[in-house]
């Protein structure tokens, strides 16, 4: 049964990028005061990347001081723009200090992974506590609530796997009875059993977002971006594009998965399975409409208007597979081929094979590329090239093709009923 008024909000890093833009989240969240908001909020913008570099550091038992004072020091000037008096959000700020101090003053273990989800955890939890402290400064009714003690997961670090029972029993009893209007809490963060910093992976904050509107049967789930909505392309690159108002979740799986920008398919699922919409809306221009992803359209392929939409993915590589001794591409092959890709933690984004050779095309990720190489050459020929574009049309005309296609050379080409793909330079 939908909780009615229950809206769980997602704002990203560029949403919460300085002192401005947190007024302007406020100024947001005052238009929605008859409901009951959870607020799910992302580090502060380019923080988790400062965070990797600092967990680098500390890794290889080097000196951190001028990337970790970099990073509070980012932090602290925010908290001097916002606050009128600072003494609270400051004193619960240094307390975060200490277990980050805490963690860096202890050795290393031999685990990078578990290593990150210790650090970088903590992007959210300044950005976190600094907007609460913010909202109930501007008078708002407003819960800090940390979510490591009510998202549970396995002890895949980097990538945690989600206990779905367990996470959705804690997220009902401490959260749907809360008597505030506005609760504030992260995303792309989490624990395990053994209390544990775990993080979600790649878009693991949209996917927190969907994670609690699943466990609440929330009303509604909205995105706030920097754009306002779903486009036929990125706005940000090619002219001319269209703005989908309707995209069923159908669809909007399929543009995800194939590299569309505005949503990571796991953060869809969830909210399929329950029937909730998503709103992918602007927090610049918030009273504008954006997009709707629901549960159906009113035409077959699931877009409104039913027109093109091309994805576009730079820097993939080529790989190329055969085995040395010309025996066929089978399954045997094909799951050896496919472990060796799951350890790495490489994404096939795109795969085609014949009886000899099989071909992906994947995510220029430097060391899991050179570790696969290394690995794949004791058994198979491998032959690849670098710097390639991936383009994928769906609903594809033969003129949205020769717009992108033509005067580059083509490698792969895929074509389905729907959906048309090439591997271009």
């Amino acid at each position: 049964m939908t909780n009615k008024n229950l809206k769980i909000f997602k704002f990203g890093g560029a949403s919460v990028r300085d002192a401005q833009s947190i007024v302007n989240l406020s100024n947001i969240l005052n238009s929605y005061q008859n409901d009951k908001l959870i607020v799910v909020i992302s580090a502060i913008d380019k923080t988790t990347r400062e965070l990797t570099k600092l967990t680098d550091l500390y890794f290889q038992q080097a000196d951190y001081t001028t990337q970790y004072n970099k990073i509070i020091n980012k932090h602290a000037n925010i908290i001097e723009e916002l606050f009128v008096d600072s003494s609270f959000i400051k004193a619960e700020f240094k307390k975060l200090l200490v277990g980050l101090k805490q963690k860096l003053a202890s050795k290393p273990s031999s685990n990078y992974d578990f290593e990150y989800d210790q650090i970088v955890v903590y992007g959210e939890l300044f950005s976190t506590k600094i907007i609460a402290a913010y909202l109930k400064q501007q008078g708002f009714n407003t819960e800090w609530v940390d979510i490591r003690h009510l998202m549970r997961t396995d002890t895949n670090y980097r990538n945690a796997r989600v206990d779905w029972q367990k996470s959705q029993e804690l997220l009902q009893t401490h959260l749907l009875h809360s008597n505030s209007k506005l609760i504030i809490t992260q995303g792309f963060i989490a624990s395990n059993i053994q209390g544990l910093n775990t993080t979600l992976g790649i878009e693991g904050s949209d996917f927190s977002a969907a994670i609690i509107a699943y466990a609440l049967d929330a009303e509604k789930m909205i995105v706030w971006k920097d754009v306002p909505g779903f486009y036929s392309s990125d706005p940000k690159i090619f002219e001319n594009v269209i703005k989908l108002d309707v995209v069923s979740f159908r669809e909007a799986v399929e543009l995800a998965y194939f590299g569309a920008k505005i949503i990571h398919p796991k953060t869809i699922k969830p909210l399929q399975n329950k029937k909730i919409p998503l709103l992918v809306k602007s927090f610049l221009q918030p009273d504008a409409p954006g997009t709707i992803i629901k549960n159906s359209t009113d035409n077959k392929t699931g877009l409104q208007p039913n027109v093109p939409v091309f994805i576009t993915k730079n820097s993939q590589i080529l790989i190329s597979i055969a085995p040395l001794d010309f025996s066929f591409i089978d399954e045997n092959n094909l799951s050896y081929i496919f472990a060796l890709l799951a350890r790495f933690r490489i994404k096939v984004n795109l795969m085609q094979n014949s009886a000899i050779s099989f071909s992906i095309c994947v995510d220029n990720i430097s060391e899991g590329f050179e570790r696969l190489l290394s690995e794949l050459k004791h058994n198979y020929r491998v032959l690849y090239n670098k710097d390639l574009t991936l383009i994928t049309i769906r609903h594809y005309n033969q003129d949205i093709i020769d717009e992108l296609i033509t005067g580059r050379k083509v490698f792969v080409q895929q074509k389905s009923r729907r959906t048309a793909r090439f591997v271009v330079r």
